[in-house]
Formats: C-alpha cells, sequence, structure tokens
C-alpha cells in the first residue's frame, strides 16, 4: 500500500520568493511506504503504477497564489488565482490528476517566483495514493 497526506506548516504566510522553489509540505499526516520525502518536498514511485494525487492552498489575495504538480520536473496541472482587490481577502485552489508512473518517477509542487500560498493550520496539503500496480 502506498498513501501520504501532507501539509505545510510554515507558520503562516509562504512566500513569495524571487525563484521557484519545490514546496516542502512539513508535516506528514500519513506516509504508508515511506514514499514522500518530507526533506526534499518529493514523492518517489516506490512502485510502476497509476496514482492519484491531490493538493489545495489557501492564500491571501495580496499576492498572485500558484502551484504546479510536477513529474519529473515537467509541469502536469496547476492550481492558481489572480492578485485580488480589497474586497477579496482569500484565495483557495486545488486540482488532480491521476498519473502513470514508473519506479522512481518523482513527484512534486512547485511554488512559482512571486507567489505565494498560507503555510498554517492545514490550509494547504498534498496527497497521493496508488491506485493500482502495474
Amino acid at each position: 500500500m502506498v498513501v501520504f497526506s501532507v501539509k505545510a506548516e510554515e507558520g503562516g504566510a509562504y512566500g513569495p520568493f524571487c525563484s521557484e522553489k519545490t514546496l516542502k509540505y512539513n508535516t506528514v499526516i500519513t506516509n504508508i511506504g515511506d514514499a514522500y520525502d518530507v526533506f526534499t518536498g518529493v514523492f518517489t514511485a516506490p512502485v510502476a503504477g497509476v496514482y492519484y494525487f491531490t493538493f489545495f492552498y489557501h492564500a491571501g489575495g495580496h499576492h498572485v497564489s500558484k502551484l504546479i504538480l510536477h513529474k519529473n520536473k515537467e509541469p502536469v496541472v496547476m492550481t492558481s488565482d489572480h492578485k485580488s482587490g480589497s474586497s477579496d481577502t482569500a484565495d483557495n485552489g486545488g486540482n488532480a490528476v491521476f498519473l502513470k508512473l514508473e519506479k522512481g518517477d518523482k513527484v512534486c509542487v512547485h511554488l512559482p517566483a512571486g507567489c505565494h500560498v498560507w503555510a498554517s493550520n492545514g490550509h494547504t496539503t498534498f496527497s497521493g495514493f496508488l491506485v493500482n500496480s502495474c
């Protein structure tokens, strides 16, 4: 069984930064199979198969918010929201995808330069599980 759920707990606003960063979800909720590395923020497929991934964020509206899920350094899907006006003070987003992975393939979530998310209270999460092995 391969299942993980992690959350970003950096104490509040995370970003914006001058360069793109792999988001390191530093609090493990579940990591059966130990395929998610809390130190790098990278999931490494322990077996070939079809996997399902989800990622969600919460952010303040004063900066652009955007997360991009990558497979082996290539962008696959993303979620984003533009900088908001004074009446829209918070943004939320998420996305999900099924991916066919080979053993050793890597999946992670990137925070682009100039973007931010809220990394506290379980608002920004990343989860995945093996649907079936090949």
